[in-house]
């Protein structure tokens, strides 16, 4: 902006000084010719209201270049033909060649310098102001770019106080489980919780930020009944934790799927099922042989308006209970990998159906 600017005021300039020029050169050349005329016709050469005009002044001078008429006191150098001093533009024209005795038309020019001065400010004002527009703009910009970043940022924060938070409450129990030599079926219990809890949090950590998913995944036909069956013993001590009673009607589906990705999937629903449940709730699976998977729990439920926010990562629609916001994350990955659609139906403070479609 700095140089166009620049050079916009060089090139304005000179516009200027040259048609300060032409125009100068056209009053002499105008009062020459009347001059010339007068001297030719003996006629009366009117001075009068030559020295009226405001913008520019006149002096007429002889062969000695003594002043015979005017209104400049300045000493004027006649040889030239084009004088620039102080703030004024000075025009010697010699073109009336000695007629009425007059040898040389002086015409001295103070509007270019104002005009400059107009020119600048101007500029200067243009500048500012499109300079403020575009400091006004890219600050906007900057900040609607780093908006995403902060916002991440942020989550991240948030993601590492959780993290922290979560691994801290099962190894505390494993720690005050292990004080003593002797474990009773409590801490034992304890013990089991602990290490379940430890175990998904490192399988959901893996997953989301270890995992290489661009390497070829194991895909084969599994029965899925007798994965969520096997699954569901390890969730036992969960479930009795928070007195939960679990209805199945599954029946045998195979489906082509990494057993891993599935699994996942498929615990990680479960644990949501779990910790967003009341205590003395329900949990009720269903899996048919329309290849339709539902899971529904009797918790707290979603409000309408986080529905469509809860598959996104490091998301959580409530703080009441722990967790990172990546579990929902994970199943919405696996089930776009895998174009199995997934439909959830929640209802506030009455609880949650998760329906996965398997094509």
């Amino acid at each position: 902006m700095s140089m166009l600017t620049f050079f916009y005021y060089e090139n304005e300039k000179r516009l200027y000084s040259d048609l300060t020029k032409s125009n100068m050169q056209n009053i002499a050349s105008g009062i020459s010719s009347k001059i010339i005329l007068s001297h030719m016709t003996d006629s009366v050469f009117d001075k009068s209201n030559l020295l009226l005009n405001n913008h520019y002044k006149l002096a007429f001078y002889d062969n000695n270049k003594e002043k015979i008429y005017g209104n400049i006191d300045k000493e004027i150098d006649l040889d030239k033909s084009l004088i620039i001093k102080d703030e004024s533009f000075i025009l010697i024209d010699s073109s009336t060649l000695g007629h009425l005795g007059i040898y040389y038309i002086v015409i001295e020019e103070h509007l270019f310098h104002k005009q400059i001065k107009d020119l600048e400010l101007n500029i200067l004002i243009f500048f500012l102001l499109i300079y403020s527009i575009i400091a006004i703009i890219g600050i906007y910009l900057a900040k609607l770019f780093l908006k995403p970043i902060k916002e991440e940022r942020i989550k991240l924060n948030n993601f590492i106080k959780d993290t922290t938070h979560e691994l801290n409450t099962p190894i505390t129990a494993l720690l005050m489980s292990t004080e003593s030599d002797t474990l009773s079926p409590k801490q034992v219990e304890r013990v089991k919780l602990s290490a379940r809890k430890i175990s998904e949090i490192y399988k959901d950590l893996t997953y989301i930020f270890l995992e290489n998913h661009s390497e070829k995944k194991k895909i084969i036909p599994i029965d899925l009944k007798e994965v969520m069956q096997e699954q569901l013993h390890y969730f036992e001590p969960l479930f009795m934790k928070k007195n939960i009673t679990v209805t199945l009607d599954i029946c045998s589906f195979q489906y082509s799927i990494d057993i891993n990705d599935f699994i996942r999937l498929f615990n990680n629903i479960i644990s949501n099922a779990i910790k967003y449940n009341n205590m003395n709730g329900d949990i009720s699976i269903s899996l048919n042989k329309n290849a339709e998977l539902k899971v529904c729990d009797t918790g707290m439920g979603i409000e309408k308006d986080k529905i469509n926010d809860i598959f996104n990562r490091y998301y959580r629609a409530t703080t009441q209970q722990g967790g990172f916001g990546i579990g929902l994350h994970i199943v919405r990955d696996i089930c776009l990998r895998y174009d199995i659609k997934i439909n959830v139906n929640s209802t506030f403070t009455k609880g949650t159906t998760f329906t996965f479609y398997f094509k």
